[in-house]
């Protein structure tokens, strides 16, 4: 492919390219191009939301290119302080390696991985001597650092700023000087750390990188950011019926961005979509079904798509109960007196952060046993009458509950 016929297909969706002429340049090059993604595993699953900047990588895979995929095993115990308001906690490097772990099969979901190199920031930064830092950190000001917004609103707010938090955007921009990138991508809020990594290469006498931002997708709530931390998050691994539920979920003005970011739908026609839906003649509920059956479609495959939209309106148009539901155990620390505690078994499950958030599910109206809803946030149900029966939480989220005891145990209740 020519390279400006390149140029416009990794144009797709993208929020920023600093800049087009230098990537066009690039692209001329009779080589393949060496683009970066670093990754720090904070958490253990791929979202949507992570997919789009390694959908974008894929982009530049099927033309040739070397995607270099940074494990951020080391910038991971600092905590990217990028959007934050406060520093973040450190993790352990026993965390960080259960996260790289839960989260290395998941990305070749997406990426090929005969033409990805995988590299680990910790085989660089964490050999570096006192000294080595200390001439890092010679090549940039602190006014430099103090540019980034995050940092200047907990400046004007008296909120702290650790120092380990400042040395971040050096880490990240060094990883590009190690590995030679000639493109990095990021979200939209990676933009101050990979611009970083295009001074420090200027420093080293390297060419600097391109810089390719992504849009942060918005979850399914409709107004954050999408993440495992909020629960508005779909992981590529999910069952297909939860994938599929969850994007019927999403509000109908996400319908298009999602096709754009989310799927391989060409863009001429997912603006014939959304001409039809302002239009009136496409219900959005239909354009969101052949949303939904694309994106499980790309994760688990045609058959497991179709399926899953024959389940969700089998399920959620004539109201019938899933009898393929995933089953659960009911632990027995959720069991007292022979009488199953619903919010501490929604915790348990997992469909729920917290029994409290499980509580405050019950108490709008959200949670259901066998189709019966059950809003009392105390909610006790006799063992003998739950077992066997369908657990519904949100829209979506079905389990079948039976006998035995699960992996997870159930906090001791505090008054409601």
């Amino acid at each position: 492919m020519r390279p400006e016929e390149q140029l416009r297909a990794l144009s797709r969706g993208c929020a920023e390219i600093i800049n087009e002429e230098e990537l066009l340049a690039k692209l001329r090059k009779d080589r393949p191009l060496r683009v970066k993604l670093g990754v720090d595993p904070t958490a253990a699953s791929v979202t949507l939301g992570w997919a789009v900047v390694l959908r974008k990588l894929r982009d530049f895979q099927r033309l040739g290119h070397t995607a270099v995929l940074i494990i951020g095993d080391f910038t991971a115990m600092i905590g990217d302080p990028s959007g934050k308001s406060k520093t973040r906690p450190q993790l352990t490097r026993d965390e960080v390696r259960r996260n790289v772990e839960g989260v290395s099969q998941q990305i070749y979901k997406i990426l090929d991985p005969e033409r990805t190199e995988v590299r680990y920031n910790a085989d660089w930064l964490g050999k570096m001597h006192f000294s080595d830092v200390i001439r890092l950190a010679a090549r940039t000001t602190v006014a430099r650092i103090l540019e980034r917004d995050d940092f200047k609103n907990r400046m004007d707010e008296a909120r702290p700023i650790g120092l380990h938090e400042i040395l971040y955007p050096l880490c990240q921009g060094y990883d590009s000087v190690a590995v030679e990138s000639d493109v990095e991508l990021g979200g939209t809020d990676q933009k101050f750390n990979n611009l970083v990594g295009r001074d420090l290469q200027r420093d080293y006498d390297q060419e600097p990188q391109v810089v390719i931002l992504m849009p942060l997708l918005v979850g399914t709530d409709g107004t954050e950011k999408m993440s495992q931390s909020l629960n508005n998050y779909v992981g590529i691994t999910e069952p297909p019926n939860e994938m599929f539920g969850k994007t019927m979920s999403i509000p109908d003005e996400l319908i298009a961005n999602w096709f754009t970011l989310c799927t391989d739908v060409p863009e001429e026609e997912i603006a014939e979509i959304e001409k039809a839906m302002n239009g009136g003649t496409l219900n959005p509920r239909d354009a969101k079904r052949r949303l939904a059956r694309e994106i499980v479609a790309l994760y688990h495959g045609e058959q497991a798509a179709q399926e899953a939209d024959e389940f969700f309106l089998r399920t959620f148009s004539k109201r019938e109960l899933p009898d393929e539901a995933p089953e659960v155990s009911i632990p027995e620390s959720c069991v007292k007196d022979g009488m199953v505690q619903i919010p501490a078994l929604i915790h348990a499950i997992g469909l729920a952060k917290s029994v409290s958030e499980a509580r405050r599910l019950m108490q709008s109206g959200g949670v259901y046993l066998d189709g019966e809803r059950l809003n009392d946030p105390t909610a006790r149900v006799p063992l003998v009458d739950a077992v066997g029966k369908v657990l519904r939480v949100g829209k979506h989220r079905f389990r079948k509950l039976c006998s035995g005891e699960g992996d997870r145990s159930c906090e001791t209740l505090p008054p409601p």
